[in-house]
């Protein structure tokens, strides 16, 4: 047998040969890999010695040769292969130990140019990588150092490798190749800042974890990050208490996550399945904790809560008077960590990037039967130019506040999507009904039942979408609001506006709608 090794990632090569040579195995080696088993005294042919042509091109060519790429495709069970081999005077080789160029940890560096990303492009190991995986029934292919091990195993006690392990380890060799062209795809399309949706989409990830299931227990489930640091997102969190994080937490606290970063000024967002619970701004974070509870208390049981500050003692003590899924906060004071870690089933995680918003052409993606619904994230700020009052009242500046306040909530309740606020609070939620006037009358009974009768008197409404019919105005008259925004753009906003003006209510206009399926 001989087995070509040429590798990136020498982990455990040293060891890996020596076993080889140990079991009678000639070893043909390249470039740094070579260097690296002659210093261990290990030997090895060099691969310029089997093509007879020298590496060159600052090792561009190295393994590009018919020598090479003969030696792993001849299919042995075939005698015209066999005959053509002896013809042309080239060797088999059995066994393939390649990994390659590191164009991930090239990209990843703080200031690597494209320079330095293209020359770490690999040609020739993927070649050689891809001839003896779809010769997988006479070559041993290996490109994880994991495998080392139960390669050896076989070979130390049949000396051959069993054909269905020859499968696996091709399967991980076009995942890995696969991963690799992609990777190199993104980087090259990010390059030319072209957000355009390309006409082929090729997405690579790397799995974080497994998890115990998905979001019921007969789903199967894991956790994967996109390849590159992200900062400000989950995938950058570090925990530093509690139970691994389920799908769930992870779902529920990515949606809660993103509507904090909707504010810079100390904000507390509660989040129950999807959708925002209770949230609250206000001059430090104490106080908006105790709003943000008290605007649902009984929906924040079992549920996500996120922070803009560090948390602190005083907030850490109030916080564990609740069962909580999941606390996500930029930092913790040494004390107010040692009061949540008591607890042990709360997962607690520290993400110091919390307010790093998601690139505004990011990928928003959506599974259906058959394929692949894509967009661009809903990034888009409520801009003060392009809103509009239709009203004869004018919203007061208290007003106002309050329905830019709504407005970052009621983005991230699923639709139709209803979000009452007063002194930048919410008072009532009303996600997802199949009709708007449904979605209000909940949130304005939640108001009633979980804060007060009088919670919705002087509080503001603001909807994801536009008012079909004035029924909405009228039931937000009858619960004592007095401020509504919306996007406009229905064939009977002046129903909508007669009835606001005959009621007294401010209604402005924002010109975009926050759909959120």
């Amino acid at each position: 047998m001989r087995a070509l090794i040429s590798v990136s990632d020498k982990t455990g090569i040293v060891e890996l040969a020596k076993e080889l040579i140990s079991l009678g195995i000639e070893i043909i080696s390249t470039g740094g890999t070579y260097g690296k088993l002659k210093e261990a005294g290990i030997p090895a042919v060099e691969v310029s010695e089997l093509t007879g042509f020298p590496e060159c091109l600052d090792g561009r060519v190295k393994t590009l040769h018919p020598a090479v790429h003969a030696g792993l495709l001849a299919v042995r069970s075939k005698p015209e292969h066999r005959k053509q081999l002896e013809d042309l005077n080239i060797e088999t080789i059995d066994m393939v130990i390649v990994n390659l160029y590191p164009f991930k940890s090239t990209i990843l560096k703080e200031k690597a140019t494209r320079e330095e990303a293209v020359e770490n492009i690999d040609i020739g190991g993927p070649a050689m990588l891809r001839s003896a995986a779809k010769n997988y029934q006479d070559v041993v292919v290996i490109v994880d150092p994991a495998d080392y091990g139960n390669v050896l195993n076989q070979l130390r006690a049949g000396g051959e490798v069993s054909r269905d392990t020859k499968f696996y380890l091709m399967q991980k060799v076009f995942m890995h190749t696969s991963n690799y062209d992609t990777m190199i795809a993104d980087y090259l399309k990010n390059q030319r800042n072209d957000y355009e949706l390309p006409d082929t989409l090729t997405l690579t990830f790397e799995k974080i974890q497994d998890m115990r299931y998905g979001e019921n227990p007969h789903q199967k489930a894991a956790f994967y990050r996109e390849i590159g640091k992200k900062k400000g997102s989950i995938t950058d969190a570090v925990q530093l208490n509690g139970k691994e994080l389920s799908f769930n937490n992870i779902n529920d606290t990515n949606g809660a996550l993103e509507l904090l970063k909707e504010f810079t000024e100390p904000t507390v967002i509660a989040c129950k399945h999807g959708n925002p619970c209770g949230a609250a701004s206000a001059d430090n974070i104490l106080k908006a904790w105790k709003k943000a509870f008290e605007a649902d208390k009984v929906s924040i049981y079992g549920g996500i809560a996120v922070v803009n500050r560090e948390v602190t003692f005083a907030l850490a003590e109030e916080m564990k008077k609740v069962f909580l899924e999941v606390i996500v906060a930029p930092s913790y004071e040494k004390e107010a960590l040692e009061v949540l870690q008591a607890k042990k089933n709360v997962r607690v995680l520290e993400l110091k990037d919390i307010d790093v918003p998601q690139n505004e052409n990011a990928y928003d993606f959506k599974k259906v039967n058959g394929g692949l619904i894509v967009q661009t994230i809903d990034g888009k700020l409520l801009i003060e130019d392009e809103m509009k009052v239709v009203t004869h009242r004018v919203p007061s500046d208290r007003e106002m506040e309050d329905m830019e306040f709504a407005w970052k909530i009621v983005k991230f309740v699923k639709s139709n999507g209803i979000a009452l606020a007063k002194d930048k609070q919410t008072v009532g939620i009303g996600p997802g009904q199949v009709n708007r006037i449904w979605s209000v009358r909940q949130s304005i009974g939640h108001a009633a039942e979980l804060i007060s009768e009088d919670a919705t008197k002087g509080a503001v409404l603001a909807s994801d979408a536009f008012f079909p019919f004035d029924d909405c105005v009228e039931a937000a008259y009858k619960a004592g609001i007095t401020a509504i925004i919306q996007p406009g753009g229905s064939i009977r906003d002046e129903d909508s506006i007669k009835k606001c003006n005959e009621c007294g209510i401010a209604m402005v206009f924002t010109g975009m709608r926050h759909f959120k399926h």
